[in-house]
């Protein structure tokens, strides 16, 4: 009989967060497949596990994966972990499980932690809806365009962020989020600096700022934009911005609405677009 692959969330903090079962199947397993060796060993150590190790990460997982299902077809258990939360989630691992489901063999997941659902369930925005799409491109404008895209979907949208770029997205963020937006930032989830930092992007870049401290760690960066209600906005701009949008482009009547009633630009702009054709 073929071997099963068990797919095993490790804490993403906080070593306790780990359940028995994870335990008990990183320790009967005959081999487990780690994002990094040197990191999980720390985590095995601390539980008195020998299970022998291998690498798989995203230079060597192709390879990899020959190796391993091999072995699972030999009839060795496998247990695949990731440097921290529950692999495959922006972690390596597709490529090997992918394989064993085209060679029909057994993939068992165990939940565990993941710093999405976490981070998610303690941010106060809305869950009901929500999209996760990983880190956030590296080149400003695709990061541009990833963060207006979400910002169209009216829904919480989920990303990770390093700290080398945590600062520059957030400045994104405020260069291209509608009036109306919501974002929360969670840093260190479950470690001794846990913090949710909830506002505006601009807030948020306020916080980042005070201490250079603030932007070291892990981050999720979570972010709604309410669809554009008409009903925030006073009838009587509403009624100038309608009559100047038969006479100007959208962006210069919101400036002139924006100017005399001391109202956000942005909204009105967006106001303006989602009704030019009414």
């Amino acid at each position: 009989m073929s071997g099963i692959l068990y797919i095993v969330p490790t804490p993403i903090g906080n070593l306790s967060d780990i359940s028995q079962r994870a335990l008990d199947v990183l320790s009967e397993v005959s081999l487990i497949a780690a994002e990094d060796t040197r990191h999980s060993g720390q985590l095995l150590h601390h539980y008195g596990i020998g299970t022998k190790t291998i690498s798989l990460h995203d230079h060597n997982e192709a390879q990899r994966t020959q190796i391993l299902i091999k072995k699972l077809s030999e009839g060795e258990s496998i247990a695949l972990i990731s440097d921290a939360g529950t692999p495959l989630i922006s972690d390596p691992g597709y490529t090997l499980v992918s394989t064993c489901r085209a060679h029909k063999l057994k993939v068992i997941a165990l939940p565990g932690p993941c710093a999405l659902t976490t981070a998610l369930s303690a941010s106060g925005l809305p869950t009901d809806q929500f999209m996760f799409s990983g880190f956030l491109p590296v080149k400003q404008k695709a990061k541009q365009d990833a963060i207006t895209s979400a910002a169209k979907r009216h829904m919480t949208c989920v990303f990770y962020e390093s700290p080398r770029r945590v600062k520059d997205t957030i400045l994104t963020c405020i260069d291209v989020l509608p009036a109306l937006h919501h974002i929360v930032l969670a840093k260190e989830l479950s470690k001794h600096f846990e913090t949710y930092i909830s506002g505006s992007a601009q807030e948020v870049l306020s916080w980042l700022e005070e201490d250079q401290a603030h932007q070291k760690g892990e981050f999720v960066l979570m972010l709604y934009c309410k669809a554009p209600n008409d009903e925030a906005l006073p009838a009587q701009a509403i009624a100038l911005l309608n009559q100047l949008g038969a006479l100007l482009p959208p962006k210069q009547a919101a400036a002139v609405v924006s100017e005399h009633y001391k109202l956000n630009k942005k909204q009105l702009y967006e106001y303006a677009l989602a009704n030019k054709t009414k």
